[in-house]
């Protein structure tokens, strides 16, 4: 394998499946199948999941809502498709633990750098929920945190699209592809890949991120052989 240890960021959206709302039973046991697969390579991988298929906090505060509060409310969202991901992640016989960035002790053990590397180690597939644990930071930036928290050589982020490409693709028919971007060309051209918060993060940490189609069975095991089939984004 290319990789020894990875954070797979995960969007909420994604496991709606063909639903408008919640999570889509299908999905979840696809994503938990190429999962445990990837884990079974011998690759230690921790998770970051967004909360967008329930609940986001920005979008609460457009109609008004408390910020914080909302933020706060986003994080839960997150903490549910965690405990849905980890609970069906062992069901099917992998270890799998939950760790929060939010106190949930009946729920999950609290994040820490030195007990998800342990964990990792030990062969769990280590979940982390409810983002950094603070209001105006995006799971995007949580994905990052968590990422250099646990040394993990790269971030893979799944998405529903092949890649990086020069405009979104699902609207412009002209859109390009890139191999390979650096963070501040992503940025300079405005490409929604991650808010610079966590671009900043990556950046500075020189945490490398590979975009890919998560969707696709199979493509996670054939970005951790280091089959070029995404986007790669470095310093």
């Amino acid at each position: 394998m290319k990789y020894n240890r990875v954070l797979l960021k995960l969007s909420g959206e994604a496991l709606m499946g063909s639903q408008q709302y919640g999570i889509d039973p299908q999905r979840l046991n696809d994503y938990a199948d190429e999962i445990i697969e990837a884990a079974k390579s011998g690759v230690q991988i921790g998770i970051v999941i967004g909360g967008g298929n329930i609940f986001r906090g920005l979008q609460g505060a457009s109609k008004g809502m408390d910020r914080i509060q909302g933020d706060y409310m986003g994080m839960l969202a997150t903490v549910i498709n965690s405990m849905a991901l980890q609970s069906t992640i062992q069901g099917k016989g992998q270890k799998a633990t939950l760790l929060s960035g939010l106190y949930i002790d009946r729920i999950a053990d609290t994040m820490s750098s030195a007990k998800a590397i342990r964990l990792l180690e030990e062969g769990h597939i280590v979940v982390m929920g409810a983002g950094t644990g603070n209001p105006f930071f995006t799971t995007d930036t949580g994905s990052a945190l968590r990422a250099v928290e646990i040394k993990a050589d790269i971030i893979l982020k799944g998405t529903r699209v092949d890649g990086i490409y020069t405009a979104d693709p699902e609207k412009d028919p002209t859109a390009t592809k890139f191999d390979h971007i650096t963070y501040d060309e992503a940025y300079q051209r405005n490409l929604k890949v991650m808010d610079m918060t966590a671009f900043t993060m990556c950046k500075e940490n020189n945490m490398p991120m590979y975009v890919f189609d998560m969707n696709t069975k199979g493509n996670l095991l054939k970005v951790l052989k280091g089959e070029e089939i995404g986007t790669l984004v470095t310093k």
